[in-house]
């Protein structure tokens, strides 16, 4: 864990984690296999991070390939047909909408890790990272879905530029940690999500935002096609 760093702010993040994997599952249809092994992914990551194995970024290949690797291949194999018609039988719309006011608290963290020189300023609202304007709207898309006023236009519109903001922070992210192909924030690197409980926002977090946006996607293209206009 990070010295110096308040324990407050570790457990808001263990807080915002467990609320992201329990808003999944049940946006999912409560498939107990896919929370058993969200659940077993996040409490490898925390050990491998409780020990160090990530601080050493000296390795060839980058031991943080671990995270991104396993995470590229989960979400591939979760979008082919076999996997993802599977979970977009049970997707509860509203909820994999209102999922993403995850990314508040996660923004609220980040800036305080940035002011304890955990991650350059770059990573948080007032540097690029616009991605709480996605965490804020995210409840007022998932009441308009709730009381049938969201169409589906809409929903493909907000779902397309909310992926776009989180996959342009976690780049940022990934580019200005201490890795081998930094390219951002040499005078203060993003150290912490080299460390528990951090680790989970690349390991966990972002792979669930991610995901559930592309099938979100997909479910709404689906809907449009087949001229389906029933939103849950």
């Amino acid at each position: 864990m990070i010295e110096n760093l308040p324990n407050w702010i570790n457990l808001v993040f263990l807080l915002t984690v467990g609320i992201t994997i329990v808003m999944f599952y049940f946006a999912n249809g409560r498939k107990r296999s896919l929370l058993l092994g969200i659940i077993a992914w996040s409490v490898l990551q925390s050990i491998l991070a409780l020990q160090g194995f990530y601080q050493n970024t000296n390795t060839f290949p980058p031991r943080f390939a671990f995270v991104l690797v396993p995470i590229a291949i989960f979400i591939v194999l979760g979008l082919l047909p076999r996997y993802r018609n599977e979970v977009l039988k049970h997707r509860h719309l509203a909820a994999s909408t209102f999922l993403h006011t995850v990314r508040v608290p996660v923004e609220i963290v980040l800036y305080l890790l940035f002011t304890y020189k955990m991650i350059p300023e770059l990573m948080t609202f007032e540097g690029r990272n616009f991605d709480i304007a996605a965490g804020l709207t995210a409840p007022v898309i998932g009441l308009l879905i709730l009381t049938k006023k969201a169409n589906n236009t809409l929903l493909i519109a907000w779902n397309g530029i909310a992926l776009c903001l989180v996959s342009f922070i976690m780049l940022n992210g990934i580019l200005s940690a201490e890795l081998p192909f930094q390219q951002f924030g040499f005078e203060q690197p993003n150290r912490a999500i080299l460390y528990f409980p951090f680790i989970l926002l690349p390991a966990v977090i972002v792979p669930i935002v991610i995901y559930t946006h592309l099938t979100d996607l997909i479910l709404l293209v689906q809907q449009r096609k087949t001229g389906q206009q029933k939103l849950r």
